[in-house]
């Protein structure tokens, strides 16, 4: 990893990840798998694995974790946003810091963008909700029909939505987020990437993925 002190100076433009970044959506999320594995007899008491869907791609999770079906995956994601366009959405909160550590960062002259797993038509309203939306330039996330649902595809899709192709080239661009999902797509997008820990994955987790960083606090950032 990169000594991380002077971190900033050497990027124009920030990727932030949504989830486990900007806002604790945890209680939301798992209340809206609990919801959806309900529908089909699951009782999940295990926090630790419910805790697994933040980040990934649902579609993906709900067959990687409980060995659904490509059909049965995406059946489980309509009933998840039964839920979640509802309530689950409200049951959500932004992180201590992270409001003084947006203005900071665009009163210094950064560069600030989105880019999460999150349905743009979930994103939007949790950027109004929470009154986020005034600190980014874009805002990009997944569509509901799941034909851009991969970390890579997202960063991919909010470089070339904001013209920023010469600063990915010339690693101008630093993608900041807490799962593997957010270094892996910074990869394979050949961009430097960040982990924070205040999330929901572990130091562990994002250097054996190779994270460029890792922060513990959002202060660190500053």
């Amino acid at each position: 990893m990169k000594n991380i002190k002077p971190i900033l100076q050497n990027y124009s433009s920030l990727f932030f990840d949504l989830d486990g970044t900007l806002t604790d959506s945890g209680p939301g999320i798992i209340n809206s798998v609990k919801y959806a594995l309900n529908y089909y007899g699951i009782e999940e008491k295990d926090q630790e694995k419910l805790k697994l869907f933040i980040g990934p791609p649902l579609v993906d999770s709900f067959m990687e974790l409980y060995g659904f079906s490509n059909e049965k995956a995406h059946e489980a994601m309509a009933k998840y946003r039964e839920y979640f366009s509802v309530k689950g959405i409200l049951e959500n909160s932004v992180y201590n810091g992270i409001y003084d550590l947006l203005q900071k960062l665009k009163d210094s002259g950064k560069k600030l963008y989105i880019a999460t797993g999150k349905p743009e038509i979930y994103l939007t309203r949790i950027l109004k909700i929470f009154d986020l939306e005034k600190y980014f330039i874009f805002a990009g996330g997944s569509d509901l029909e799941e034909t851009r649902s991969q970390k890579y595809q997202i960063i991919d899709y909010v470089i070339k939505s904001s013209n920023l192709e010469m600063e990915a080239r010339e690693q101008k661009i630093l993608m900041i987020g807490d799962r593997k999902h957010d270094i892996i797509g910074a990869k394979k997008n050949s961009i430097h990437s960040c982990g924070v820990l205040w999330g929901y994955g572990s130091e562990e987790e994002l250097k054996e993925n190779g994270a460029d960083y890792i922060v513990k606090n959002p202060s660190d950032l500053l």
